[in-house]
């Protein structure tokens, strides 16, 4: 079957929407300039009770979007000027993108292959001032864990391995916190193997770590085949450049993940992902908009693009046949505020990157705007938690002595 040079079928569906690239675009192409403006404010808010704006990034940025065909777009979000505090305005960077070469390729030549393919990307994030720069799950390898084959396990390496290397020197030439999500060997401890985010200061070091909190047993997501749920909680990495933390993937489906990053105090939630059409697209535009407004911080939101296709079908207990890929990344990564606005997404269907001026400031003013802290009485929450882990739980249920009470 022929193949594009990412590993895709050439006969696979056509990925985009209606020939479009995102819903964003169809909307506007479609829609009257006032209709679309009203469906753009119900879709992405409104910043401080404007239109989110865009922002222009330097011609080095756009001239390696041009040359290496990867989308760029760059929005900014604004606070409330205040009287007591300066604006505290942190620029921010997604990639999301395919694989470079076919899952049959040499394993060393698929991650040379991906670490070339990113270089220009992090390159023009770099020169368009980015302070804190984020990659999707896994970005080092194919998102092979669908197939339940332990060959794979061969892309793992350690927190200090090729990838994390690799990166640091971005983050030393371009003063650049960067967020790595790889397929971590623990080598200390048996060579376990987690899926784990790496945080590289502005400065090369490492800052820390965070693993995987919560593992997807759905459909073709066998992840734990490879690694089971984290050990490492839910912290919060004070950087140079606010507090940041790290949700990955199907931990966006659970909101005491979200909620417990807001208790330790996190202005940034990154959530590097690796999901596809069929199984999460109604949800990718709602969960993490959803806890940038209930825990008053920013949601970065990072998902891969394109089908792999694996040399080896593999089931899905589902009673269909078996198949080579289990769907289409759909891309779409977008940034989520504390006041419901959210950026435009970039394409379900192409590579990209993702610029976002964000003033950290607009996470306490809606604290205060809605007190959801004050409000929240999580001792109520914590009484009914002690008990429900108990194995004597009894739900909480009141009865209508009248239900099964035979009618006369």
């Amino acid at each position: 079957m022929e193949k594009h040079q990412n590993g895709e079928d050439s006969k696979q569906p056509d990925p985009s929407i209606c020939g479009y690239d995102s819903l964003h675009h169809l909307l506007k192409d479609n829609l009257k300039p006032h209709h679309f403006q009203e469906v753009n404010r119900l879709l992405t808010g409104l910043n401080c009770g404007k239109t989110l704006e865009t922002i222009a990034l330097p011609e080095a940025a756009t001239a390696l979007s041009v040359q290496h065909g990867f989308d760029l777009q760059a929005f900014g979000f604004h606070a409330d000027k205040e009287v007591l505090r300066e604006p505290r305005v942190v620029r921010v960077g997604l990639i999301q993108n395919s694989i470079a070469l076919p899952t049959t390729a040499n394993f060393v030549d698929q991650k040379k292959a991906i670490f070339e393919k990113l270089k220009p990307i992090i390159d023009a994030a770099g020169s368009s001032g980015v302070n804190v720069l984020c990659l999707q799950e896994a970005w080092m390898m194919p998102f092979a864990f669908c197939t339940r084959e332990k060959k794979w396990c061969e892309f793992a390496e350690p927190v200090d391995g090729e990838s994390t290397k690799f990166l640091q020197n971005f983050a030393v030439k371009y003063n650049m916190v960067i967020i790595s999500s790889i397929l971590e060997r623990d080598v200390n401890h048996g060579e376990v193997i987690w899926n784990t985010a790496v945080v590289i200061g502005n400065h090369g070091n490492i800052i820390g770590k965070h693993r995987k909190n919560h593992i997807p047993r759905v459909g073709d997501f066998n992840e734990s085949t490879y690694y089971m749920e984290g050990n490492t909680g839910h912290p919060v990495f004070e950087t140079a450049f606010g507090k940041i933390a790290i949700n990955i993937c199907y931990g966006r489906h659970h909101p005491l993940n979200w909620l417990t990053f807001g208790l330790n105090g996190a202005e940034i939630v990154f959530n590097p992902s690796a999901t596809v059409g069929e199984l999460s697209e109604p949800m990718w535009p709602i969960e993490a908009r959803n806890a940038a407004i209930a825990n008053s911080y920013y949601v970065a939101s990072i998902n891969r693009v394109g089908t792999e296709t694996f040399p080896n079908p593999f089931t899905s207990g589902d009673g269909k046949p078996a198949h080579a890929d289990f769907g289409h990344f759909y891309g779409s990564s977008y940034i989520s505020a504390p006041d419901a606005s959210c950026t435009p997404s970039l394409p379900r269907n192409r590579d990209g990157l993702l610029v976002t001026d964000m003033d950290l400031n607009l996470c306490r003013q809606y604290k205060d705007k809605w007190g959801f802290r004050m409000t929240a009485r999580y001792e109520l929450y914590a009484k009914t938690f002690a008990r429900y882990v108990k194995p004597g739980f009894e739900p909480q249920v009141i009865r209508d002595p009248l239900l099964h009470k035979r009618s006369s």
